[in-house]
This record gives structure tokens, sequence and C-alpha cells, in this order.
């Protein structure tokens, strides 16, 4: 069994480098100002550069315009969008046919009826994101550090390839697997020091956590 790791959330020469040595097979980039993650664009054209052909570079907005969108395609050069705001179906598929690129949509789960969601985006999207539905008042979409019921995704079919995100750190995502057979896992602040400061021991730590559990699960886990 081959999990992608991606590490997201990357502002800084110092993370990147962490991620691409460790073997991140994905590396997250964000484009939303109230992120303290976020990138600028002269920042991303340099990131992008460092990480060019290492890894697959990921956009992630939020509810974004076309203009910023193609701002920020042209500054990253990103193989893979990841929308991670309130976008519809709609957008999701009108973003994909715009720009050429595979789209990652993100389904903010807390209970069983956000999964009501899965099917309207796994015809549109070509990867899902299952991430800790924030609360209202969060002021982000993610990127908070808390977690889901990871059994509520015992209950999801899909025909897209998913990631799973929301509160993941090197002490439980090999649970997190062996639970719910994610083809793929995602993490921000479970591999940081301090809010946007990724911690290369950490990326390390968590990579291996990941290795070390998808060769324990082998072949039989569930992708979906």
């Amino acid at each position: 069994m081959s999990v992608i790791v991606k590490i997201c959330g990357l502002a800084t020469e110092a993370g990147l480098d962490g991620a691409l040595a460790c073997g991140a097979d994905m590396a997250g980039f964000v484009f939303f100002d109230k992120s303290p993650r976020h990138v600028s664009l002269e920042l991303a054209a340099n990131l992008g550069r460092r990480a060019a052909r290492r890894t697959c570079k990921v956009l992630v907005t939020v509810d974004a315009g076309d203009a910023l969108l193609a701002a920020a395609i042209k500054a990253l050069d990103p193989g893979l969008l990841q929308l991670h705001g309130s976008e519809t179906p709609e957008r999701v598929a009108a973003i994909r046919a715009r720009f050429g690129l595979p789209v990652m949509k993100a389904i903010g789960i807390f209970e069983e009826a956000d999964l009501a969601l899965v099917p309207m985006f796994d015809g549109v999207a070509d990867f899902l994101l299952f991430d800790a539905k924030p609360p209202r008042a969060a002021g982000r979409p993610g990127g908070s550090g808390t977690g889901f019921d990871w059994s509520l995704l015992g209950m999801i079919e899909t025909k897209k390839p998913w990631l799973l995100a929301g509160g993941l750190d090197a002490s439980n995502v090999a649970a997190a697997l062996a639970q719910t057979g994610a083809p793929g896992v995602d993490v921000s602040s479970g591999v940081e020091n301090a809010p946007g400061v990724k911690d290369r021991n950490e990326i390390a730590a968590f990579i291996a956590a990941v290795r070390g559990a998808a060769e324990k699960l082998g072949p039989s886990a569930r992708v979906g």
C-alpha cells in the first residue's frame, strides 16, 4: 500500500527543504491572507522553483476568484489545485476546465450529514480531501490542528483518491491509517513548532510513521 503524504502550509525555504528531503509526495502552498501560512506571489515563485520536479506542488486557495488563481498559478506553476473553501461543484468544474489542472476539493466533516457533499464532488474533482469542519467563528477553513470522528469515513464510497486531514501528527497517523485505510494524508500544524513554522524533525517523524504504517497494512487497506 503506497500512501500519499502531503505537507501543507509550507512558507519558508527551510520548511520546504525539510519536506523535500524527507520524501513528501505533495507540497502545499497557501494563498489565503487570513492564514499564518499565507505566501506572497514572490515567495511562491521562489519556493516553486526550489520544489520544481522534486514533488507535486499544490496551490491551496479559499473561494478564490479567477484573477487570483491565474496569478498564483503563474507564480507557483503547480501540478494540482486545492480548493479549500465553499466552492460549489459547478465552480470546481469551471476552475478545472479554465485552468487545465487537476483539482482537489476539500470537504469539512463534523457529522454524518456532511457526507452528503461527497458524491456531489466525486464526479467533478480529481481528488477529495476530508478535513475537520471548523467552527463557524474560526475565520479559516483548515490548519487548526483539530480532528474529527474517523469512523464516519467508513460510510463513504468514492471513485476518486482521497486524503485525510485534520489533527494528524506522528503520534496518531498510524492509527488513522489503520482505521480509515486512507490513500493519502495531509498534515500542516502537526509538523510545526509555531504557526507556519515547520519542524524538519517532526516532518521526518510523520513521514516515517506513515511509511511504517503503510508497510504493515499492505494492499488490503480500504481505498474508498
